[in-house]
């Protein structure tokens, strides 16, 4: 039987030219409305399961942090070949992996013996990544499409269309009576989308001024994100409605992490930058020697992101202070991951690091050869990310 078949029975059931504007009018334009009061808490400090890396960075606050624990070394367990480069970031869910394509594919693949269980053809290169809920996995193109898919069979559900290409992956949320999943996602067309699941219809809109590169993260029933207009965004996830917004000085092209009440992320102006909520307030800046298009991980106790000066930076989260920093061969644009004591990324030097959480020591890499700037996912013990040279490779415990 093939591996098809066996997952339908065991399942059935930024940036291109960015421009900068610093215009700071920005207001949000809703299609429907909903009762703020009505929104459901939704809390990401939760990691996801030992066996599940189900969206970008891992869960709904984009904290880039795995249960469980990885090995010393690590070997090569299988490489899939797709027709182009992989800039997207693999989801993991239910066994299997899904992760999109330049050739305009998603693919869905078994984690454990790397065989295609099935492929779809969307409309454009795909650069953003998976998330996989409820069964579905929807996923933008940089045509500017939303698509949802069966997460069993790759059936085609719906799209959505936005006016503006689509580079950061999709986030949920709940609907305020808490019967119906939302998908959350921003377009170069400046806005985040709000979108029903079920029917691929426009809840609310929020605009901005600028390109939304990244994803949006979503924490105690708000969503954070920044653009292209420098600002960090804090928006109700009930209604659209829009609830703070923090200047950094320059675009973000990264995603933002947030927990505990704080948004951390990067910017172009070679800074990294966490912001209270509740004040509006940035609370600390850490400086780097270039600028940080990679999203952060956020520990119990220290952040971890890279930059393009070549490093993985180390900081405290309370005080954004120097814990260490690792020096690769290449621009680090892939948004590490913590897992237990360790961190892994990848970087445009063709590698991917393993380094002890503790130190920055390198524990492990793995020589790919062409630049890796999607962003590792991990589950069952297994570390999987994309290449430019368009292969998935997976990673499991060296016999």
């Amino acid at each position: 039987m093939s591996v098809a078949a066996k997952r339908l029975l065991v399942n059935a059931g930024l940036i291109g030219v960015c421009l900068v504007c610093m215009v700071v009018m920005v207001h949000r334009g809703d299609v429907k409305r909903a009762g703020e009061s009505a929104v459901a808490v939704q809390t990401e400090a939760v990691l996801p399961g030992q066996d599940s890396w189900p969206m970008f960075r891992g869960g709904q606050g984009l904290l880039g942090r795995a249960s469980g624990s990885l090995p010393d070394s690590m070997e090569l367990a299988w490489k899939f070949k797709t027709g182009d480069q992989i800039k997207s970031s693999p989801a993991i869910e239910n066994g299997i992996v899904y992760i999109g394509s330049a050739d305009a594919n998603v693919y869905a693949v078994d984690l454990e013996s790397g065989e295609q269980i099935w492929e779809y053809h969307s409309s454009d290169t795909i650069e953003a990544a998976p998330l996989v809920v409820g069964g579905s996995v929807y996923i933008g193109a940089l045509d500017g499409f939303v698509f949802a898919l069966d997460a069993n069979s790759g059936e085609f559900k719906w799209k959505y269309e936005t006016e503006g290409q689509i580079s950061g992956g999709a986030n949920w949320v709940l609907s305020p009576d808490g019967k119906a999943v939302r998908i959350l996602v921003g377009s170069y067309d400046n806005y985040v989308h709000c979108i029903d699941s079920a029917d691929g219809k426009a809840v609310w809109k929020y605009e901005t001024a600028n390109y939304i590169n990244g994803a949006v993260a979503v924490a105690d029933g708000k969503a954070a994100f920044g653009g292209c207009d420098a600002l960090i965004h804090i928006v109700s996830i009930g209604d659209g409605r829009g609830v703070k917004q923090i200047d950094t000085g320059s675009y973000i092209p990264a995603s933002a992490a947030m927990v505990d009440g704080r948004v951390y992320v990067g910017n172009h102006g070679n800074e990294f930058i966490a912001a209270e909520i509740a004040s509006g307030k940035i609370v600390w800046r850490y400086e780097c020697e270039d600028a940080v298009f990679s999203s952060p991980a956020v520990g119990e106790e220290v952040v971890v992101f890279g930059a393009r000066d070549k490093r993985l930076h180390c900081i405290s989260r309370q005080a954004g202070k120097k814990v260490w920093t690792f020096q690769a061969l290449g621009e680090v644009d892939s948004s590490p991951v913590i897992c237990g004591d360790k961190v892994v990324a990848g970087a445009e030097d063709g590698r991917v690091y393993m380094l002890r959480l503790a130190d920055g020591s390198k524990v492990w890499s793995y020589e790919i050869g062409q630049a890796v700037t999607s962003s590792p996912a991990v589950a069952r013990g297994m570390i999987v990310v994309g290449s430019d040279d368009g292969c998935l490779y997976a990673f499991r415990a060296k016999k």
